[in-house]
């Protein structure tokens, strides 16, 4: 009868929630990117620029990944998707591709260093790229102190002046460019990867027949330095779509991504979809995504549609100079192109500012109205123009496309598939593992092609409602601005991940430490990330941390705290990071254990790897409350000891074992640790104390920094410190605010934006809660910064300091999830 009775209320769920409004409320955030096509850390596509047509699609690491869309309306062109992207020849490679000579120095040279008289004798030579040189660096020449100053004399065989010439360049940190002495770059202190700038016309006339130079300076201000920089000249070549659609609307929700656009007699509307539900893994790793249009007539006039959409190989590949190979097939109802690179090195890269190059990149359409095509892009281009029937295509291609033709008096809706089949996803202690679709090895990407269009109805119908219902749950909790921070970081959380299944059966969540440093399974980056799992399934919530559970219970790691990680992605060997984050990573393992716990009514899960628990909470109870010189999740901002925060964290993690050993029926243990976290918390808040405030570090009066820790002290129930503590702080916050946001700590105008959402979270009400996410929501805004959403940013001007792409937005759910722990007994 029990089962009965749940079956009718999850059938009256399922009634009430599909009679709700399935139309998500809109959402007007102006993204920094927009997500298009988002799989994982490997297949994540985004439009960086307010227009779909207005830039070519990139990877998340700004790399392009060209996707262009037209549609033919009686014969015109309209590109509503990507652009034409401009070709480049180089006159000078950039060391990833040429490990050029250069004189260089780390000692600040006299004035004129960066002209062509200068005399650089004295001066050593290098390999580029310059760089911290370890085993995981791509530096060819080891740079470890400060500052660099780098001559690269280039000689051209003829005059520029009139040409269009690019500089890009790949710093850490911040990077000043010289051309022929003038100064064409000039970073701040910030970093950034293959960036691109185009050179002026007073600058190009210096670029004369015989020797020029640039000078590059480099300031690597904490760790991982880095330069690189090269010089690129424009092709000659026509455009073929010029014609741009209208773009009306743009609405970014949780698993989609909706754009509306004026193509003349027609009004078309283009969706990307990516139906990641966190409670149906098979679903949430299908590596297929979709994008749908619907062609509308505006004068009820029949009008003939051609719709062509053409992808790189760049898709499948790390850099496009590597060979490719590409091919079209039928499958079922399914028309394909598939590419992928020539030279399969199966999981042969590991690193963060890289792409995959192994597996295959697949478009598909129905059969019955889809020609694949396949050969050079302006062939290609020039074949859809002529509406040429009659496809010349070659597996030598650089390009691949598909096409649709109908005619439509009302409205017509159709769909293209795209996925990837990366073959094997993660080497996990030296064994290769598939993704988890394929676990089993039994399933083929043309089975998952299959399903996603048999189920597609569905699914667009399911998007709908779970975007829809995010966007409620959201707006009641934090309001609108918040709710639209949430949708767009839906997506670009999850896809930062990859799940497998380990050999033991657990399910891993691995994230990668996009734009930091490309680690694998970061605890500092699971610990932020957390709450949208905890949210939407704890299971995945324990896939994050499964991986760290093992590595120190197989005595691979022996340390008597947690990891850091477990290698860099997508191998996960075991810890790659320079620097252990002791009372971090320990406090991070035991906080999220005990919300586990919370969430599901249940210490199952701690009990299971209790032995690991308890050394790692003897460890925070002997170092946790004032802590040395170390590290933490903070780490941009160096080494610094006696932080306040920190000892927050170290004090809710030996509450929470205590808490862990009182659900599992051991109250003696439960009273021990209890007992000496509300003892160290007193005599935190003692330490702590500087008038209207708490301190920063205990030994600095006249500090502050945000205690975003302390959330889960509320969001727990755990009484650990004295409430009058967070009201405090919250008090103080507000009249440290800036335009764009609370900054970290007293030190710098920067901060993380997800911290400040755990700040906010502190607070007793909606209203307050709200004036911490509004400067965040209006740097997202207004930011010039076009990337997917960064977390590191500045709050006094609308650029980002560093990181994009990163898992940690998954932090802004803390709010969603305090409010549905406040039902948890």
């Amino acid at each position: 009868m029990k089962l009965k009775y749940v079956a009718i209320a999850v059938l009256l769920c399922q009634s009430l929630f599909s009679s709700a409004q399935h139309t998500p409320v809109k959402n007007n955030l102006r993204a920094p990117a927009f997500p298009l096509v988002t799989i994982d850390p490997n297949t994540s596509a985004w439009s960086y620029s307010d227009e779909l047509y207005g830039d070519v699609v990139r990877h998340w690491t700004g790399k392009t990944f060209p996707l262009l869309g037209v549609i033919k309306v009686d014969g015109k062109a309209y590109r509503f998707l990507g652009k034409e992207e401009i070709e480049l020849e180089p006159i000078a490679r950039m060391g990833e591709d040429d490990h050029w000579k250069a004189p260089y120095t780390e000692k600040e040279p006299s004035a004129g260093w960066n002209t062509l008289a200068f005399d650089d004798a004295n001066w050593q030579t290098g390999i580029a790229p310059f760089g911290t040189k370890d085993k995981e660096s791509h530096a060819k020449t080891d740079w470890q102190e400060p500052k660099i100053w780098v001559r690269r004399i280039i000689n051209l065989e003829k005059d520029l002046a009139g040409q269009s010439v690019y500089i890009e360049f790949t710093h850490d940190d911040d990077a000043i460019l010289y051309v022929n002495g003038i100064e064409v770059v000039n970073t701040g202190n910030r970093t950034g990867k293959n960036n691109r700038v185009k050179l002026s016309d007073e600058v190009v006339k210096t670029l004369r027949k015989g020797k020029n130079i640039i000078g590059g300076y480099c300031h690597n201000r904490v760790a991982n330095g880095f330069f690189d920089f090269g010089l690129f000249l424009e092709r000659e070549g026509s455009n073929h779509f010029d014609q741009e659609a209208k773009q009306e609307s743009v609405d970014v929700q949780a698993t989609q991504t909706h754009y509306v656009f004026d193509c003349g007699p027609v009004k078309v509307k283009v969706s990307f979809t990516a139906p990641m539900f966190l409670d149906n893994l098979d679903l949430l790793t299908r590596p297929v995504n979709y994008l749908s249009y619907q062609v509308e007539s505006k004068d009820g006039k029949k009008h003939q549609i051609e719709f062509y959409l053409e992808a790189s190989p760049n898709w499948a590949l790390n850099s496009p100079l590597q060979e490719s190979e590409s091919s079209e097939f039928k499958n079922g109802s399914l028309q394909y192109v598939k590419t992928g690179s020539k030279n399969q090195q199966i999981l042969g890269n590991k690193g963060d500012d890289l792409r995959i190059d192994w597996g295959y990149f697949y478009m598909a359409g129905d059969q019955k109205n889809t020609k694949a095509m396949i050969g050079d892009s302006h062939d290609l281009r020039n074949q859809f123009l002529k509406s040429n029937h009659v496809f010349q295509s070659s597996v030598s291609g650089k390009q691949l496309a598909l096409r649709q033709s109908f005619s439509v008096t009302s409205k017509y809706s159709d769909k293209i598939l795209l996925g990837y089949d990366d073959l094997y996803a993660i080497q996990y202690f030296n064994e290769n593992l598939r993704p988890y679709w394929n676990r089993d090895g039994q399933s083929t990407i043309e089975k998952q092609f299959d399903l996603a269009n048999k189920e597609y109805s569905k699914l667009i119908k399911a998007s709908d409602q779970f975007d829809a219902q995010l966007m409620q749950s959201a707006i009641k909790a934090g309001g609108k601005e918040y709710a639209a921070l949430c949708a767009l970081a839906y997506r670009q959380a999850i896809a930062a991940h990859k799940l497998v299944k380990a050999p033991n059966g657990d399910l891993l969540l691995l994230s990668k430490e996009n734009d930091s440093n490309g680690s694998i399974g970061t605890v500092d980056i699971t610990y932020p990330s957390a709450p949208l799992f905890l949210y939407y399934n704890p299971e995945l919530a324990k896939g994050l941390m499964n991986f760290i559970f093992y590595y120190s219970e197989s005595n691979k790691w022996t340390k008597p705290f947690a990891a850091h990680d477990v290698g860099t992605y997508p191998i996960a060997n075991g810890q790659t990071y320079g620097g252990d984050m002791p009372v971090e990573e320990s406090g991070n393992m035991l906080i999220l254990t005990y919300a586990i716990a919370k969430a599901e009514g249940n210490a199952a899960y701690a009990k299971k790897h209790w032995k690991v628990l308890s050394t790692w909470v003897d460890y925070l109870v002997e170092k946790g409350l004032d802590p040395e010189n170390q590290l933490c999740t903070d780490d941009f901002a160096g080494h610094f000891a006696h932080n306040a925060n920190l000892s927050i964290k170290a004090i809710l993690g030996i509450a929470s074992y205590g808490y862990l050993a009182e659900m599992m029926g051991d109250q003696q243990t439960a009273d021990k640790y209890l007992n000496q976290a509300k003892s160290m918390a007193k005599k935190w808040k003692t330490m702590a104390q500087d008038g209207d405030h708490y301190k920063f570090t205990f030994d600095q009066s006249g500090t502050w920094s945000q205690k975003y820790n302390m959330v889960w002290d509320k969001i727990l129930k755990m009484k650990i410190f004295d409430e009058d503590i967070r009201t405090t702080e919250i008090k103080y916050y507000l009249t440290k605010q800036n335009i764009y946001g609370l900054p970290l700590d007293n030190r710098q105008q920067y901060t993380k934006t997800d911290w400040i959402s755990w700040t906010a979270t502190m607070a007793d009400d909606k209203e307050t809660f709200e004036k911490f996410i509004s400067p965040v929501y209006r740097f997202m805004n207004e930011t010039v910064d076009r990337v997917p959403m960064s977390d590191w940013i500045y709050t006094d001007k609308p650029k980002r300091s560093g990181f994009k792409a990163r898992s940690v937005v998954g932090g802004y759910f803390i709010k969603m999830l305090a409010e549905k722990m406040e039902k948890v007994k």
